[in-house]
């Protein structure tokens, strides 16, 4: 006789792996940057943006995109915009309008080593995101590798590198957002959050969407 699926053996999982960078500025802008190489929907990057008076905006490049991200995190404003993202060497520049950024990135620390040395198979795995959960709001200022999410939708982190940002230089709307800054107070996207240190995490993200309907 078959037995019957659990509920969690009929939530559709889908896998994002790439990275993850997030900052504070001066002006209290907080910014964290999606540049994601694998998903369901191709290569993309995102950006989410709080401002200094908490108004939450999301850049995604297209509107599948910007609906998923919606549906999993919460944002006052959405906009379907070009976000392109430009690697060289430890520079970051990253153009999505009305946003321009630009950021270099420092030498990984004794964390950074630590997560690299954790085999890809290993950090993929929602159990390996529930054993880390505890250390990574102690080590790194209150991060959380799992939760609920937007819509019935429950997510795991999983890091594989981490490295620390060196400068930031950033402009909304033509505007100056200021040097480099923490990230406070938290971004208030949902369950997940930025590190308090600004940083660059690679990453695998794995959400669970909401259990099927009979």
């Amino acid at each position: 006789m078959n037995r019957p699926h659990s509920r969690t053996s009929r939530r559709p999982r889908m896998r994002f792996d790439g990275w993850i960078a997030g900052m504070g500025t001066a002006r209290g802008t907080r910014i964290v940057l999606g540049h994601w190489q694998r998903t369901p929907f191709g290569p993309f990057s995102d950006v989410m943006v709080e401002d200094a008076d908490g108004e939450r905006l999301l850049l995604a490049p297209s509107q599948e995109t910007a609906d998923f991200i919606s549906g999993t995190y919460t944002f006052d404003t959405v906009r379907v915009v070009p976000v392109e993202v430009d690697v060289r060497d430890d520079t970051w520049t990253v153009t999505a309008d009305p946003l321009s950024l630009c950021f270099t990135v420092g030498r990984r620390g004794w964390l950074g080593l630590a997560l690299r040395a954790v085999p890809d198979g290993i950090a993929r795995r929602p159990a390996w995101s529930a054993l880390t959960d505890w250390p990574a709001r102690v080590l790194m200022s209150g991060v959380q590798t799992r939760g609920s999410a937007g819509g019935g939708r429950t997510e795991w982190y999983g890091a594989l590198d981490l490295h620390p940002l060196r400068t930031v230089s950033a402009s909304f709307d033509g505007a100056d957002l200021g040097p480099i800054a923490p990230v406070t107070p938290p971004v208030r996207f949902g369950f997940g959050s930025a590190p308090r240190t600004p940083s660059l995490t690679r990453i695998t993200t794995t959400v669970a969407l909401s259990p099927e309907r009979p």
